[in-house]
């Protein structure tokens, strides 16, 4: 990236003393301390815009105006963005485009040409930047023009100022970990050619950063999925059912809560695993240490295939053989908060999945509670 950043997180000290006296120093780090600070101002912005959208093409052009024109910055979009007849057709627009650095997905990587990006849409508009960028990503800012927005704490009627703050820096930033995940196929096929991913002999591999979740399903069988879970070599349980969630703490909140998991704050290092459907009585979600490894595989006596998806997208089918392989990814993606890591997410828990939402009880007077 043009500009060099860093992330500045303070480390409260606990000390805890044994029977012995001895003190130990328990480090606590406070999510609310984390913050980003630029050592040089940045230069360029990725912008991402949910493509066919009508309602973001006056947020997207009011944005690239005052990017261009009033900060000097350098912007980035996307090609099929621009393919937009509604953008390229726009002649009081096309000056602004002239200006434009372009680029296409899985063709041309942009990674250290872009010092942050601007989302306008929803949570997929932000799922979608993360799958741009397999290492290291840009600081993200979302704005909330989409539908529910749990991961889009910005309001796009004050972005001049909002945006102005990130360029000058020290703001508060929340960093949600990703999984880096491997995908190992057996070839089928006498001379198969290897493409899109590494060859290992017989087997073709490939790998994605994901910010949510990794969903293994039965897909159109009829049958139950049957999937063997292991966790650092060890077989620890066999999935039956429609399918298994493995997600991040940010993916908490999305498929996995449908599914009956708990909400996780996206500071807690860990990984969650959420059956789908089990047939079982007693098959709870539970969750693990950031740093396990987990490997998803067909059981031997499978009736049928499944199939994986990564953050809904890249979707496949798993066959005997292949194996899935997750753990805790290097690179996750630094999210720019409007407040801070904790205000955000209970305002987010509590405007878009309305979280313990009840009626108030009725207060007893003093007469009433005689009875």
């Amino acid at each position: 990236m043009q500009a060099d950043m860093k992330y500045n997180q303070c480390v409260q000290q606990q000390a805890l003393e044994n029977s012995d006296n001895k003190v130990w120093k328990w480090h606590i780090q406070d999510p609310a301390s984390q913050r980003l600070t630029w050592n040089k101002p940045p230069k360029s912005v990725l912008v991402i815009k949910k493509i066919q959208d009508a309602s973001l093409l006056q947020p997207f052009k009011e944005l690239c105006v005052f990017l261009t024109e009033q900060k000097n910055m350098i912007v980035y979009v996307e090609s099929k963005v621009l393919a937009d007849t509604a953008i390229a057709g726009d002649e009081s627009f096309g000056a602004v485009i002239q200006k434009f650095c372009t680029f296409r997905e899985d063709l041309d990587d942009i990674s250290n040409r872009v010092d942050f990006i601007i989302c306008l849409g929803g949570d997929g508009t932000l799922l979608y930047a993360s799958s741009l960028f397999q290492e290291s990503v840009p600081p993200v800012m979302a704005f909330h023009l989409g539908s529910l927005g749990f991961l889009t704490p910005f309001k796009f009627d004050t972005y001049q100022s909002q945006v102005t703050q990130i360029i000058e820096g020290n703001t508060a930033i929340i960093l949600r970990s990703r999984l880096r995940v491997r995908v190992v196929k057996e070839s089928r096929e006498k001379g198969i050619i290897m493409t899109n991913g590494d060859s290992e002999g017989s087997r073709k591999s490939m790998q994605y950063q994901v910010l949510n979740e990794v969903v293994v399903d039965r897909g159109p069988s009829s049958y139950l999925s049957n999937v063997d879970l292991f966790l650092d070599g060890h077989l620890i349980t066999t999935v039956q059912g429609d399918g298994v969630i493995v997600s991040t703490p940010t993916g908490s909140t999305a498929y996995a809560v449908a599914a009956g998991a708990s909400m996780i704050h996206p500071n807690v290092p860990a990984i969650m695993i959420t059956p789908i459907c089990p047939h079982s009585l007693s098959f709870r979600p539970i969750v693990v240490p950031a740093g396990v490894e987990l490997k998803i595989m067909l059981s031997r006596d499978a009736r049928n295939t499944a199939w994986v998806s990564f953050d809904g997208r890249k979707r496949q089918e798993i066959c005997h053989g292949d194996s899935i392989t997750i753990t805790t990814s290097c690179f996750p993606v630094p999210s720019i908060c409007f407040r801070d890591p904790v205000n955000d997410w209970f305002e987010s828990l509590s405007q878009c999945l309305h979280w313990n939402v009840r009626k108030k009880q009725n207060y007893l007077s003093s007469e009433e509670e005689e009875f």
